[in-house]
């Protein structure tokens, strides 16, 4: 793999600010033209440092309007039992992100869904559901201050 230059930070840069972006805007933003600027995403995409392209919808738009993160800790830690929540947890739609954790809990979901009402039925009906919860304990977005990519 070859080390990322200034240009293809740049080329990065752009793409995550809009990832519609043309070969040819691009190149435009860099004083290029476009076959090098095709041929960097190409490599960038063989490489593997383009992983995929993804779009960002409007929450509240969507009455997906409470953001929560949610600490889970399973009663048994065999890897069995852990295997079982990662696989069970791909089945919740409300779930948007899960992190295996160290410190007092085991996982760190990430849940988007429309109002307390919709979580009191998702953790009752849902969350509880699993095999193997010991605890969870929920904190409640008030205000979201920074959310960016790692190139922002």
């Amino acid at each position: 793999m070859n080390r990322i230059d200034p240009v293809d930070l740049k080329i990065l840069k752009l793409l995550v600010k809009d990832g519609l972006s043309t070969n040819k805007e691009i190149a435009a933003e860099l004083n290029l033209t476009t076959t090098p600027v095709h041929e960097r995403i190409k490599r960038l995409r063989r490489d593997g440092i383009i992983e995929k392209y993804t779009i960002e919808l409007n929450k509240k738009k969507l009455h997906r309007n409470l953001l929560v993160f949610c600490s889970v800790s399973l009663k048994e830690h065999a890897a069995e039992y852990l295997e079982k929540f990662e696989k069970d947890i791909q089945t919740l739609p409300e779930v948007v992100e899960c992190y295996c954790v160290s410190g007092g809990a085991d996982f760190l979901l990430k849940i988007v869904i429309e109002d307390m009402e919709e979580y009191k039925l998702f953790i009752l009906n849902k969350l509880s559901a699993l095999s193997n919860i010991g605890n969870a304990q929920s904190q409640f977005v008030v205000k979201e201050v920074k959310q960016a990519s790692i190139l922002s």
